[in-house]
C-alpha cells in the first residue's frame, strides 16, 4: 500500500468514530492495567497466609511489579514511537494477561515474585503508549480530557477488582483471581484488529524515512505504518532527547517528580487501604472491598473533573487545584475513625489524590515531540512508578510501628514537593503537538 493512499489518513483519524476507538482501546487497555495490580491488593491476605510472608514481604509483590513496569516501559515505548501504538499496545496487553495467569500456580514467594515481575514488564507499556495514541487522536483543545479519560480506565479497571474479588475468594481462593488475569489476552487481538494507528504518528514516521517528505510513496503496511524507517531514532538517541538540553532536563526532571508523587501517594494508599478498612477498622472482607470501591469511584470523578480544569484553566492551575485538595483531604481522613464518615472521606481523598494521573498523559505529551513521545511518557512515568511503588513498603514499615493512620497523615508532604516542581514546566494548553 503505498504512502499516499494509507489506510489511515488524516480525513479517517480526525473523525469522532475514530476518536471514540482510539480512545476505547487506549482506556480499556490501561484499565486492565488497573484491574491486574488491584487483585494483588485483594489477593495479599491469601498470600501472606498460603506461603507464610510477611507483611513487608507480601508489600514487596507490589514493589517487584512496578519495578518490571519500568523495564517494560523503557523497551515498550522504544518499540511503540518504532513500529506503532496499536501494534505494541497488543504485544503488552498479552504479556501482561499470561503472566497474571501464571501467578495463579505460584508455589512460593520467589516464582510469585518472578510472575510479578515479567507480568510488570508487560504493565509498563500500556500507560505511556495509551497515553500517546489518545493525545494524538484528538484537537489539542481537547487533549486533557481525552488523556483524562485513559485515566478513567485505570480507574474503571480498580473499580471492577474491587467488586469482584471479595466474592471470588469466598467461592475459590486467591488463586482465582489471577486465573480471571487470563482473559485480557482476548481483548489484545480485538485491539489489533479494530484500531488503526494516529495520522499524527505515521505522518511523523513517513517524513523520517530516507528524508522523504509526505506523500512522497514510500511502502507502508497494512495498517498505514510506514515500513523500512532505518533512520528512525535509536534507543539510545530517543532517551538522549529526554535531556538533550538544560531546558529539557529541567522539564523531564520535573515531570520525574510529578509521576513519583503520583505513584507513591496512589499506592500508598490503594496497597494497603483494603487491608486497613477490613482488619483495623473492623469493617470486614465486603464492606472493607465496598469502602475501597467507594474511594476508587472518587478517583474515577476526580479524573474526569481535571481532565475539564485542565483544558479550560491550564495544566498548572489544575494540578495546583488538586494538589491543595489531596493535602487536606489525606490529611482529613487519617483521623477519621467512624464508617460513615470513612466512607465519605474516602471519596473525596480519592478524588483529589488521583484526580491528576489523567493530566500527566496530556503534560507529558506536550512536552517531548511525536519521535519520542511514546518513550518519554513510558520512561518517565514508569521510573516515578518505580520510586512510587516503594509506598507499600514505606508504608508497611510506618505502620509496624506507628499504625496506617500515622502512615497515612505522613503523605501529604509529598504533594508539597510536587507544587514546587509546575513551577519549572512550561504550560502549554492548547498547543499543537510537534
Amino acid at each position: 500500500m503505498s504512502a499516499a493512499t494509507p489506510k489511515t489518513t488524516a480525513e479517517s483519524t480526525s473523525a469522532p468514530t475514530y476518536r471514540r476507538k482510539a480512545l476505547f482501546a487506549a482506556a480499556v487497555g490501561y484499565g486492565l492495567d488497573g484491574f491486574d495490580l488491584l487483585i494483588l491488593s485483594f489477593a495479599l491476605g491469601g498470600i501472606i497466609a498460603t506461603f507464610g510472608l510477611s507483611d513487608v514481604e507480601a508489600g514487596s509483590l507490589s514493589t517487584i511489579t512496578l519495578f518490571g513496569a519500568v523495564l517494560g516501559g523503557i523497551i515498550f515505548g522504544s518499540l511503540a514511537d518504532r513500529y506503532g501504538r496499536v501494534r505494541v499496545l497488543t504485544w503488552t496487553v498479552l504479556i501482561f494477561a499470561v503472566f497474571t495467569g501464571l501467578s495463579s500456580i505460584a508455589q512460593g514467594y520467589w516464582d510469585m515474585a518472578a510472575y510479578r515481575f515479567i507480568a510488570g514488564i508487560g504493565i509498563g507499556g500500556e500507560f505511556g503508549i495509551g497515553m500517546a495514541l489518545a493525545a494524538e487522536a484528538v484537537p489539542a483543545n481537547q487533549r486533557a480530557r481525552a488523556t483524562s479519560w485513559v485515566g478513567v480506565g485505570f480507574q474503571i479497571g480498580v473499580f471492577a477488582a474491587a467488586i469482584v474479588s471479595a466474592p471470588v475468594i469466598a467461592l475459590w481462593g486467591w488463586r482465582a483471581l489471577f486465573v480471571i488475569g487470563l482473559f485480557p489476552a482476548i481483548f489484545a487481538f480485538v485491539i489489533r484488529r479494530g484500531v488503526e494507528e494516529p495520522d499524527k504518528f505515521v505522518q511523523s514516521q513517513r517524513s523520517r524515512i530516507a528524508g522523504e517528505p509526505e506523500g512522497s510513496g514510500a511502502e507502508s503496511d497494512s495498517d498505514g505504518t510506514p515500513q523500512a524507517a532505518a533512520d528512525l531514532p535509536t534507543f539510545g538517541a530517543k532517551i538522549r532527547a529526554l535531556v538533550k538540553d538544560k531546558a529539557t532536563v529541567k522539564i523531564t526532571f520535573a515531570l520525574i517528580v510529578l509521576s513519583t508523587v503520583q505513584n507513591f501517594g496512589y499506592f500508598g494508599i490503594i496497597a494497603w487501604l483494603p487491608n486497613y478498612l477490613s482488619e483495623k477498622m473492623d469493617l470486614g472482607v465486603t464492606k472493607g472491598s465496598l469502602w475501597t470501591a467507594v474511594t476508587v469511584i472518587g478517583m474515577l470523578a476526580g479524573i474526569l473533573i481535571f481532565g475539564q480544569v485542565a483544558d479550560r484553566l491550564g495544566r498548572r492551575q489544575a494540578f495546583w487545584i488538586f494538589q491543595a485538595g489531596a493535602i487536606v483531604s489525606i490529611l482529613v481522613y487519617s483521623q477519621m475513625t467512624d464508617p460513615t464518615a470513612l466512607l465519605i472521606g474516602g471519596f473525596f481523598m480519592g478524588a483529589f489524590a488521583n484526580g491528576m494521573l489523567g493530566g500527566h498523559g496530556a503534560l507529558l505529551a506536550e512536552m517531548y515531540p511525536t519521535q519520542v513521545r511514546a518513550t518519554a511518557q513510558n520512561v518517565v512515568f514508569n521510573i516515578g512508578r518505580a520510586l512510587g511503588g516503594l509506598a507499600p513498603v514505606v508504608i508497611a514499615l510506618l505502620a509496624d510501628s506507628f499504625g496506617f493512620a500515622f502512615a497515612l497523615a505522613l503523605l501529604p508532604t509529598i504533594y508539597l514537593i510536587q507544587f514546587l516542581a509546575m513551577f519549572l514546566l512550561p504550560e502549554k494548553r492548547g498547543v499543537e503537538l510537534e
